[in-house]
C-alpha cells in the first residue's frame, strides 16, 4: 500500500461512518412518533373486526356502513343500572367535546340482554343519550359468536322473579378508526376528556 492510500484510508472510514450516520439520522427523523393514547392501543388486534346485526329499526348494520367516522362500540343492556349509562352519558359529552368533529364519532351499542331488549326499547334508550347513536340487538344465538368475536364476558344473574335477572358483562368499549380498523380499547370510568384526546388523535 502507498503512503498517499495509507493517507487517505482514515478519512474514506470517517466519511463513511458519517455517511451512515445521516443516514441512520434520516430514518429516525422519517418515522413518525407513536401516538400517545390513554386507551389501550390494540391496533393490528385480529379479534373485533365485525358486526352484523340489526339495529333499533330492524336494518343490519356492519363497520364497513359507518366509514369515515371513529365507531365506538359497547355492550351493554338497558336495564343495567350504571355502567351503560354512564358509559353513554360520556360518549354523548365526547361529541360535545369534539365540536365540529362530532359528528365523526359513532357509537354503536350491543345489547347483551336481547331476552328484554326489544328493538323498541333499545330505540328509546339510545336516543335518550344521543338521536345519532345505534342501538344492535343480536339474536340469542347471534349473541355467543359475537361476544367470542369481540372477547366480552357476559353472564345472567338470576333475580328472585324470572324477569328481573341483571347482567354480569364487560364494560369496556372499542374504538374504530375512520377506515373501520380497530385501534384502541376503552377502559371504563376513563372519562369524557380522555376518550376525546385520543379521537382527536385518531382523527388526524
Amino acid at each position: 500500500m502507498s503512503n498517499r492510500t495509507r493517507l487517505f484510508s482514515p478519512w474514506l472510514r470517517w466519511l463513511g461512518i458519517l455517511a451512515l450516520t445521516a443516514w441512520v439520522a434520516g430514518l429516525v427523523a422519517c418515522s413518525e412518533p407513536k401516538p400517545a393514547f390513554k386507551g389501550v392501543d390494540i391496533t393490528g388486534a385480529d379479534y373485533a373486526k365485525e358486526l352484523n346485526l340489526a339495529d333499533q329499526n330492524g336494518q343490519v348494520r356492519q363497520l364497513k356502513d359507518f366509514s369515515g367516522k371513529l365507531v365506538v362500540v359497547f355492550f351493554g343492556y338497558t336495564q343495567c343500572p350504571d355502567v351503560c349509562p354512564t358509559t353513554m352519558q360520556e360518549l354523548a359529552e365526547v361529541k360535545r367535546l369534539l365540536g365540529s368533529d362530532g359528528n365523526k364519532l359513532q357509537a354503536v351499542f350491543v345489547t347483551v340482554d336481547p331476552e328484554r331488549d326489544t328493538t323498541e326499547l333499545l330505540k328509546a334508550y339510545v336516543e335518550n343519550f344521543d338521536a345519532s347513536f345505534v342501538a344492535l340487538r343480536p339474536s340469542s344465538e347471534q349473541l355467543p359468536t359475537i361476544a367470542k368475536e369481540f372477547k366480552i364476558y357476559f353472564k345472567r344473574v338470576e333475580g328472585k322473579t324470572p324477569t328481573s335477572y341483571t347482567m354480569d358483562h364487560s364494560a369496556g368499549s372499542y374504538t374504530f378508526d375512520t377506515q373501520g380498523r380497530v385501534r384502541l380499547f376503552n377502559r371504563y370510568g376513563m372519562g369524557a376528556q380522555a376518550l376525546a384526546d385520543d379521537f382527536k388523535l385518531l382523527l388526524k
